[in-house]
């Protein structure tokens, strides 16, 4: 019977994964506790127990004044031997949950892989080991949108926290974080897991798009190339993985300008103007390149934005160049203003009214070595002509705004059939439009003139037109 003890000893530790030694100690505990209720002791120290992991044999000592007494077993009856169940069965569970905290704690910023459990209240729980004694949630917040599995579904997940809550182990797991995309690509590209190629920098709009910036720690090595794959190969697994989770793998550069054009590709960056002062960039690109640069809904510049650190604007080159004629032409009446200073403000990303207004005098002193009264009235030159364009953009927002009213109108007048014939024959002489019907019969009668013209021979003059514009010469 003790062996028989033993082996279930060994059989429980190897199952939930807890030494032997505690689950000894727990069983001593829980013969102490019956014990004691058998003799309905408070005195902690009252009682000692033992049990040999050669023999399995327990034995219990009672503490008295004259010495200690061994009880045996048999004598502590049915009551105290149900307490002890409870106390072991209550030590065994706090035994796991530490088990359980300590060995995933260190798993903290790993992958790892599961099966679809069940949802509970939009989270989804995955069981992360084969029995089932572990298991994983995964908040909404950190489910990619729109992606949904099946119970029984294969998962790759992201851990991203470990809670011990006291009554259980509470494990965060997460597929919308930008380092599940970092750890896909360890498993996926062995340079990025041997470090030969870093990736410096990452922005994510889970399950839309991921830009990446990589570099390359050995020059024979092409970063965007290994991470690629051949055919793509590499990428399209992670592609994959993220259910088709669009990403750009951009070239870092530790130059910011070169680095902002790279990170907004696929458009081409005319120019780049930085202002540190403000944290922001100026991108001028041409107008066949502006929706793809900022995106869909804007998600090109947004990410590029994140990736680089830096707030991207991005104008055309009539927008560029209308800004610094309407900084010229605020500054150019003020005595000591040049061109050439008008270079050196826009090299430093001072391009608009608003910029001047912005930054201020103290800039424009240090850093362009302008005399403090000039710049004290190029500030306040920048301030009255801000004011005059931020009007003159009111009035024409709102033309705008009339404009597409009408239009409105217009287009719900048509639907309900609120505009009449002359109205619309109106509108068709204002546009040069001809009436369709009229056309129609001119050129009914127009042919049926041309048929009656005949020849002696009876042929039609259209058709000997129609001949004549085939060939140059008569047959």
């Amino acid at each position: 019977m003790n062996n028989e003890t033993l082996e279930l000893i060994k059989t429980i530790a190897v199952q939930r994964k807890i030494e032997v030694s505690v689950i000894i100690t727990d069983l001593e505990q829980a013969m102490i506790s019956a014990a004691r209720r058998h003799f309905n002791s408070l005195d902690t120290e009252e009682f000692s127990c033992n049990m040999d992991q050669l023999t399995g044999e327990i034995t219990i000592w009672r503490h008295l004044p004259e010495g200690a007494v061994e009880i045996p077993l048999a004598d502590l009856g049915r009551i105290p031997a149900q307490t002890a169940k409870q106390v072991m069965i209550q030590r065994f569970r706090e035994d796991e949950r530490s088990g359980i905290f300590d060995e995933y704690a260190d798993k903290v910023g790993e992958l790892l892989t599961g099966s679809c459990s069940r949802y509970e209240g939009g989270s989804l729980i995955v069981q992360l080991d084969k029995g089932g004694r572990v298991e994983g949630f995964m908040p909404r917040s950190e489910q990619i949108p729109g992606e949904q599995f099946n119970v029984g579904d294969r998962i790759r997940c992201f851990v991203i926290d470990v809670r011990d809550t006291g009554s259980q182990v509470k494990i965060v797991l997460s597929r919308s974080h930008a380092d599940f995309i970092r750890k896909l690509f360890e498993s996926e590209v062995p340079e990025v897991h041997e470090h030969v190629i870093e990736i410096r920098a990452m922005s994510r709009e889970p399950g839309f798009r991921t830009k990446i910036a990589v570099t390359s720690n050995d020059s024979k090595i092409d970063p965007v190339g290994a991470c690629v794959g051949v055919r793509g190969s590499r990428i399209r697994n992670i592609v994959e993985e993220l259910g088709g989770e669009k990403i750009d793998i951009v070239r870092w550069n530790e130059s910011s300008q070169v680095l902002i054009s790279n990170a907004l590709k696929p458009a081409e960056v005319e120019d780049v103007s930085l202002c540190f002062e403000l944290g922001r960039a100026t991108i001028v690109v041409r107008e066949d390149q502006l929706s793809l640069a900022i995106g869909r809904r804007g998600q090109n510049v947004r990410l590029a934005a994140r990736l680089t650190g830096w707030d991207i604007d991005i104008l055309t080159p009539d927008e560029y160049t209308k800004g610094l004629e309407t900084l010229w032409e605020a500054l150019k009446e003020i005595d000591g203003v040049t061109e050439e200073m008008l270079d050196r403000m826009a090299a430093i990303g001072m391009i608009s009214v608003f910029d001047v207004e912005e930054i201020g005098r103290n800039v424009m002193v240090t850093d362009l070595e302008i005399d403090e009264q000039i710049a004290d009235r190029c500030v306040e030159a920048s301030i009255v002509m801000a004011k005059e364009v931020t009007t003159q953009r009111e009035v024409e927002k709102e033309a705008e705004a009339a404009r597409a009213l009408e239009e409105e109108a217009a287009a719900a007048a048509v639907l309900d059939g609120a505009i009449d014939d002359e109205a619309e024959a109106a509108a068709d002489s204002i546009l040069g439009l001809g009436d369709p019907v009229s056309e129609e019969m001119r050129t009914v009668e127009v042919n049926s003139e041309d048929v009656s013209s005949e020849n002696e021979d009876g042929t039609s003059l259209v058709i000997e037109s129609e001949q004549s514009e085939q060939t140059d010469t008569p047959a």
